[in-house]
């Protein structure tokens, strides 16, 4: 059984590695970690065709902000094996996963105090990803060690226009209820985007 810890330990806590390199051995899943995705910190696919479990995370996440991510996709894993396509995505049975899976980890006292806080007060009931609960992401966030001129499409003015990396251009429109219109210049197609989604301002 291959021990993949060390080269978890690049991207997670090292004392949490091993569980997850665990996890990884025990549903024979093919972990992949990615380029940066504007749209997703992670994603999980179900087997098909003769295809194992997937589940892939974002490259520059901080180690925080990637555990979490990584804890989240396993959890739709357990899902699936335990209910195939026959529940939510994030339902109630998701949710119980979740909070099932993260327990090793707040065990291991890993976590500063203030992600401890905001993970407590997320699992009451956990979100569609830990970018759909503000607080959370915003707590995970404060541990990036990158300095960005990356801002938050909350921030920008209505009307303000935006690049995402790879180079796309938007332009603000108005809020609805979570998330906010935005036209993309070349398509003239509307996007929601959440509030907290890493954009480049465009200057004038």
């Amino acid at each position: 059984m291959p021990d993949f810890s060390k080269q978890l330990s690049k991207y997670i806590p090292a004392e949490a590695a091993p569980i997850i390199s665990q996890w990884i051995n025990d549903t024979a899943c093919r972990f992949k970690v990615t380029r940066s995705r504007a749209s997703k910190l992670g994603d999980y696919r179900a087997p098909f065709r003769g295809s194992p479990h997937q589940i892939t995370v974002n490259h520059d996440l901080n180690p925080y902000a990637f555990l979490m991510t990584t804890v989240h996709e396993f959890a739709h894993l357990k899902t699936y094996q335990d209910f195939k396509n026959l529940v939510k995505p994030h339902g109630e049975e998701w949710k119980n996963n979740f909070k099932s899976l993260i327990q090793p980890f707040l065990k291991l006292n890993i976590f500063p105090s203030d992600i401890v806080i905001a993970i407590n007060n997320y699992m009451n009931n956990p979100a569609a990803s830990s970018c759909t609960d503000l607080n959370l992401y915003r707590v995970l966030k404060k541990y990036d060690t990158k300095i960005s001129e990356v801002t938050h499409v909350e921030e920008l003015p209505e009307q303000a226009v935006f690049q995402l990396k790879n180079g796309r251009t938007f332009q603000k429109m108005e809020k609805l209820r979570k998330r906010y219109k935005c036209l993309e210049i070349s398509t003239q197609k509307i996007y929601l985007f959440h509030p907290v989604a890493e954009v480049i301002p465009v200057k004038d």
